[in-house]
């Protein structure tokens, strides 16, 4: 069982409520737009932290990380992008990745159980039926925007269960 904590667009705020609450995750997840290398460093030093860059990212942070990033918990095969939409309304150079994973979909190496991104602010989570995963979108963890609040994701995977998924909200101050 591994309990994760997802995040995106900080935009170079960390907040230290996001400590608390992560506190007994296993790993973290940045969906992109970081904002400094110091963010990134200081999750990194917190617990195991796996991230994407965004667009907003520059220097060091987008040097040192990905666009695309695909990987395995437990029985989960996930791929995390920062920019990539959700159900119906995906960035369509994501398309030919999705159609080939579902192509794919018998073989444990190749399919994509959980799409993970950011980039809107929105937090959504939803199954795709077309494509056959669950996409998350943690909303937005950092002040920069206009949404109400600050929002995060946490949750647990077992085996190729992806479960006890919350929602935290956190009062902007």
């Amino acid at each position: 069982m591994t309990r994760i904590g997802l995040l995106s667009d900080t935009h170079g705020l960390l907040d230290k409520r996001i400590f608390e609450h992560f506190k007994d995750v296993d790993e973290i997840w940045h969906a992109g737009d970081i904002g400094s290398e110091e963010v990134l460093r200081k999750l990194r030093e917190f617990k195991p932290t796996r991230a994407v860059f965004g667009n907003m990212d520059s220097g060091d942070v987008r040097y040192s990380l990905d666009e695309f990033y695909r990987f395995r918990v437990e029985d989960v095969n996930v791929l995390m992008t920062h920019i990539g939409g959700y159900p119906g309304h995906y960035n369509p150079w994501l398309i030919p990745m999705f159609r080939k994973a579902l192509e794919n979909y018998d073989d444990p190496n190749h399919r994509i159980d959980l799409f993970v991104c950011g980039h809107s602010h929105i937090l959504k989570v939803q199954y795709d039926s077309q494509f056959k995963f669950l996409t998350m979108n943690p909303g937005a963890a950092g002040k920069q925007g206009w949404q109400p609040c600050q929002t995060l994701l946490r949750f647990t995977i077992d085996g190729s269960q992806i479960k006890d998924l919350e929602v935290i909200e956190l009062e902007r101050k």
